[in-house]
């Protein structure tokens, strides 16, 4: 089993690292890395090449987690399916072929904490829709959803430990995010 495990952690991290925002950003005819943010995720792409660029992205990103975990859910099980979600958002952070330097991770965060624990990937998929609605400020919103999953999760009473590996990719969110959190309470962040 701990085989398979190792196995399936590589895999989901191999996913994590494909290149979605480069890939489709180049084919709209922009760089997401030398323009805008410099960030190959969805809302910079969003904002360079458009809508509906920017949502594939999105959804690109989410899926690359969100295969692996369900995978381990079917062919092993919570603890498991944990680990690779962990290893997609790290993949996507930190692909090796980029110099660990890649995007925020929030839609592969996401796609992975959706599935499992849709509850409170709903109430995480509101709030940030929310925060982006009425703030205009789309890093606003992913920080509001890193933070509230753990929180949402130990107050709807999910075990300890998967209230930690929540909490654990909060963090790396956050740190992801500290540009933008400066940049925010300067009142100079970009807006959707």
């Amino acid at each position: 089993m701990a085989m398979w495990l190792a196995i399936g952690i590589v895999a989901a991290y191999l996913a994590g690292t494909f290149p979605t925002a480069l890939w489709l950003g180049r084919r709209a005819g922009t760089d997401p890395t030398k323009a805008g943010s410099g960030n190959p995720g969805a809302s910079n792409v969003y904002r360079l090449s458009g809508k509906r660029t920017g949502v594939m992205v999105g959804v690109i990103d989410a899926l690359k987690s969100v295969v692996p975990v369900v995978t381990a859910l079917v062919v092993a099980g919570r603890p498991e399916a944990h680990a690779v979600w962990v290893a997609a958002v790290a993949g996507h952070v930190w692909p090796f072929y980029r110099r660990f330097r890649g995007g925020k991770g929030v839609a592969t965060a996401g796609g992975g904490g959706l599935v499992l624990s849709p509850l409170v990937g709903l109430v995480c998929a509101v709030l940030f829709f929310m925060v982006v609605k009425f703030g205009r400020v789309a890093a606003l919103g992913s920080i509001t959803i890193a933070v509230s999953y753990p929180i949402i999760s130990a107050l709807i009473g999910r075990p300890g430990w998967e209230v930690a590996v929540g909490a654990g990719v909060a963090a790396i969110l956050v740190l992801r995010h500290q540009s933008n959190i400066r940049r925010i309470l300067g009142r100079s962040e970009q807006r959707v």
